[in-house]
């Protein structure tokens, strides 16, 4: 919700995404691929497939870029297509998986905007290792992934699945995605393999408009895999228990709004 596009792969637990959900903050949401694509070290590329574009954003901010080269934008979730294509009618978009996904011919650039924290840890490595073989000499693979297991917005999350009618539900599901790899741990990993391997993080302030907002900010992404399995009277009281422990932990500004620290990080390996 892989998906800014914030791309996807079909998370353990969740049903299929909700495009409209998730672009409630597509500007918000989009800069992070801008800010990717910015460290992109290619002039012209060819040929780019936007990996896991959900609805279109990600794969728009490469074509404005580069409007000569040919972009496939590729999802697991099929209302993020169907989004996507109608944003988009003349670029190309297909449903796949990561899991079992390898481009065919040259690619120039593999632009991955906020999927790979929803693929299992133990996947990730060799999935991203797979596609960055499938290039040719001088490709670039640029990712960029929320970070933010430590965060409260994330902590709450575990904290309130943890009592409630759900408890049950959720201790067996164990609907948490856990921490991503480490900037230490992706440059030993993928090194070996390239010329160059650039990571960094980012922290963005997102100004929301109440705790509220940071409800509706996560119910398109984290949140899924904890409220998807529930009833809907479930839901409903799990979705109100979060909104007060989000009243703890994340104070007013003075003119009512909340900042919401969401950090991410970034690479692109040549």
């Amino acid at each position: 919700m892989a998906t800014q596009s914030t791309g996807h792969v079909r998370a353990a637990n969740t049903k299929d995404w909700s495009a409209a959900q998730y672009l409630k903050f597509s500007e918000q949401r989009t800069r992070p691929s801008r800010d990717l694509l910015a460290q992109v070290p290619l002039a012209s590329p060819k040929r780019i497939i936007d990996i896991g574009c959900g609805p279109g954003n990600s794969t728009e901010v490469l074509a404005k870029q580069w409007p000569d080269a040919q972009i496939l934008g590729m999802d697991s979730s099929p209302n993020m297509i169907e989004t996507a294509r109608r944003a988009l009618p003349d670029l190309e978009f297909t449903v796949a998986d990561l899991h079992s996904y390898t481009p065919e011919g040259s690619v120039d650039l593999l632009f991955s905007n906020a999927v790979f924290q929803w693929i299992n840890f133990e996947d990730r490595i060799p999935i991203i290792r797979r596609l960055i073989l499938s290039m040719k000499p001088g490709g670039v693979f640029a990712l960029q992934v929320p970070d933010n297991y430590a965060e409260r917005s994330h902590e709450a999350m575990r904290a309130v699945a943890e009592k409630g009618p759900w408890s049950e539900t959720l201790g067996r599901l164990k609907p948490s995605l856990g921490p991503f790899q480490t900037p230490f741990e992706l440059h030993n990993e993928l090194k070996h393999l390239c010329s160059t391997v650039d990571i960094w993080h980012t922290y963005y302030q997102h100004q929301l408009g109440g705790h509220g907002e940071i409800v509706e900010w996560v119910k398109g992404t984290g949140l899924r895999p904890f409220i998807d399995p529930l009833t809907p009277e479930q839901k409903e009281e799990f979705l109100a228990a979060y909104l007060e422990k989000l009243k703890e932990l994340y104070p007013l500004c003075n003119d009512g709004s909340v900042l919401l620290r969401y950090p991410r990080l970034f690479m692109v390996a040549k």
